[in-house]
């Protein structure tokens, strides 16, 4: 399709921290306490209510809540002159409190504005919403964001899956994380159509591109639709490193151990690595990357790489599953068992490695 690839960037500027997430029903007890606790440090908030028409009245009601601070509004309809004039004076902290609209969605730095408050949050959009919550938090100073729903909104719908998108997502360089939620919530599309709107949440992002990806290469007449995925079963490998630390024996561990992969996100990104290889040559080239990366490979992943290739080899043959009970190797091609002289094909070895090893180079030879 001529689709490029992309590179992420997850590391935040230095020194940054996390901005806190709440979600809420509307309280005017809860506003006032997060203004007075953002005062007391002598920071400034911003106040979103995304209604014109309203704006002076909500202005009236944090002015009662909080009649010690300088609070000014601020919206897109005012006169340029008198909106740089707001800005310059907040950004100069001459004023604590901006009541405003979306209209400060993107624009500069205030180091010392570090609570924002979303009214309405349900209006807005998840891109929307990370995209103000940005706004805080660009200092190494504790941030907070606090978006209010109606009472009725709290539990259901999708402006409910959003802002627990948010409030999920909460750690820095989440940008590309939220985008993927939001395409999951609001559905991708029809590529190949004129529909707007998908069904991806159902299955994926991931799995979604990868079957419409097969479903392109077969309309196209191309053979090459990717490998079957095999089901893998081996009753001497264990893949629960706690559970292979309780009790050793008798088995081979084959998993990412947290002494090498000490980051969970890390852990889990390199097992969806291995679970998405379709080829031995992209297996070996993630072998070197991991060596690159992370060092030496420990027992363990070499285990876990070598049911990999397994997996891989079994597939190309287009072998549908593979089970190790005992001695015997079972293999099912086309839903029927695959028997050598009338029975399944038996690996003799009192060690697990070696057992392992001669399953691999078997199957090789389907």
């Amino acid at each position: 399709m001529g689709v490029k690839d992309m590179s992420t960037v997850d590391t935040p500027p230095p020194g940054r921290a996390p901005v806190e997430t709440a979600i809420c029903p509307y309280d005017e007890n809860i506003i006032k306490t997060a203004i007075n606790r953002e005062l007391k440090r002598k920071g400034q908030i911003f106040f979103l209510h995304n209604r014109i028409m309203s704006i002076e009245g909500v202005r009236e009601k944090i002015e009662g809540m909080a009649p010690a601070a300088r609070v000014e509004v601020g919206h897109g309809q005012m006169d340029e002159a008198d909106l740089e004039e707001i800005m310059h004076r907040f950004v100069n902290h001459e004023i604590d409190i901006l009541v405003c609209t979306t209209i400060i969605e993107s624009g500069i730095d205030i180091p010392n504005a570090n609570t924002i408050i979303i009214d309405r949050a349900d209006r807005f959009g998840l891109a929307d919403l990370y995209q103000l919550r940005g706004r805080v938090g660009r200092s190494g100073r504790k941030a907070y964001a606090i978006l209010m729903l109606p009472q009725d909104l709290m539990a259901t719908g999708d402006a409910r899956k959003r802002i627990n998108a948010i409030r999920q997502y909460t750690e820095l360089g989440s940008g590309f994380k939220i985008a993927m939620r939001d395409l999951e919530i609001r559905g991708s599309g029809n590529l190949l159509g004129t529909q707007q709107s998908g069904h991806v949440a159902s299955v994926g992002f991931e799995l979604y591109c990868k079957l419409l990806k097969q479903s392109i290469l077969r309309l196209k007449g191309d053979s090459s639709q990717g490998l079957s995925d095999c089901y893998l079963h081996i009753d001497f490998i264990n893949t629960n490193e706690a559970a292979y630390l309780k009790s050793p024996q008798h088995s081979l561990p084959a998993f990412l151990p947290t002494s090498y992969l000490t980051e969970a996100k890390l852990r889990i990104a390199s097992y969806r690595q291995i679970a998405e290889l379709e080829t031995i040559k992209e297996l070996n080239s993630l072998i070197r990357e991991w060596q690159d990366r992370f060092g030496k490979l420990p027992s363990p992943v070499n285990h876990l790489i070598r049911c990999s290739e397994l997996k891989i080899a079994a597939a190309s043959s287009g072998i549908q599953s593979v089970e190790m009970i005992g001695e015997k190797l079972m293999l099912k091609r086309n839903n029927e068992y695959i028997l050598i002289e009338g029975r399944f094909p038996r690996i003799k070895s009192t060690n697990l490695e070696e057992r392992l090893k001669k399953a691999v180079d078997l199957v090789k030879k389907f």
